[in-house]
């Protein structure tokens, strides 16, 4: 009995400890994610002031802490990445670029130069072979090998 009594009186330092810990993660993760947790945490140690048992200071933190994870953390995430560009960089840039054959085009290699002006070793989508001078567009990329398609199919499919 002695025990939850201690437990009771200094749930207070517990509470103070766990806000500054998920504090300290949110500074490292920037995701919102410990910062409402955080809040929870604010929201136990409020109710441990005004005299809540443990076992209600934790529902209270707990509830607090869906509630802001829930309702509160997707529109502040959505505010954040507002100003992020949304055009496509390194190999995602690639998918969907145009080009032409240099070297024939088979399941074995082949190479083409896309439209900006990079070579790569690529290989045909489908079977087949493409041969010099066909127009083409990469439809995927894996590793240093770009995927390839004739211009073609990407208009009548």
């Amino acid at each position: 009995m002695d025990l939850i009594q201690t437990i009771e009186q200094f749930a207070w330092i517990g509470w103070l400890v766990l806000i500054l810990a998920f504090l300290v993660i949110e500074m490292l993760t920037l995701d919102f994610t410990f910062l409402m947790l955080s809040i929870g945490g604010v929201a136990g140690l409020g109710s441990d002031l005004l005299g809540a048992p443990v076992w209600l200071q934790v529902i209270i933190a707990a509830a607090v802490a869906a509630v802001l994870l829930l309702v509160l953390r997707p529109p502040l995430l959505a505010r954040l990445r507002r100003g992020e560009d949304p055009t496509p960089t390194n190999v995602a840039a690639l998918v969907g670029l145009s080009g032409r054959v240099l070297s024939t085009v088979s399941a074995h290699g082949g190479q083409v130069k896309l439209s900006n002006g990079d070579t790569w070793t690529a290989r045909p989508e489908q079977r087949g072979e493409l041969e010099p001078g066909t127009v083409i567009r990469v439809g995927r990329i894996d590793g240093a090998t770009a995927y390839v398609h004739p211009e073609e199919e990407e208009s009548t499919a």
